[in-house]
């Protein structure tokens, strides 16, 4: 895995990946940004909220449950000082569809954070992990 990050103004930075994507980083405006893009850590922690819901997602299909939408929102509380890693985070797994089983969901979002999703089992180094499910019915 490859990416490289570009200064380009102030606090601003362009991000390439290796799969060929951009996107732009920035400061908050206190901090000498524009807020043209979005911070490192919130990347890091939509990342992780990524990598676990890809997780959800393909497990959930595999056992056949009628999964039709699948949300994943992740808050985070950080330490006070330097460097101020993520010490909790609390992921909440919204799963919609009809009569999706929540022994399938739990037993998803477990595997999920024991075995599978390498961006949460690296911040759970610093960071307690809590989670949530909340399942509707379409």
């Amino acid at each position: 895995m490859k990416t490289s990050v570009q200064w380009t103004d102030g606090v601003q930075f362009v991000a390439e990946t290796g799969s060929g994507h951009a996107f732009v980083l920035d400061g908050a405006p206190e901090y000498g940004g524009r807020n043209t893009g979005a911070r490192p850590m919130e990347l890091l922690l939509a990342g992780a909220a990524g990598c676990t819901a890809f997780d959800i997602v393909g497990m959930l299909k595999k056992s056949r449950q009628p999964v039709t939408g699948v949300r994943v929102e992740a808050e985070a509380e950080r330490a006070d000082t330097e460097p101020k890693v993520f010490t909790t985070i609390k992921l909440t797994y919204h799963v919609r569809g009809k009569g999706v089983d929540r022994t399938a969901v739990e037993r998803a979002v477990k595997l999920s954070k024991e075995k599978y999703c390498s961006a949460t089992a690296m911040l759970g180094k610093t960071a307690e992990i809590t989670t949530e499910i909340v399942l509707s019915d379409d």
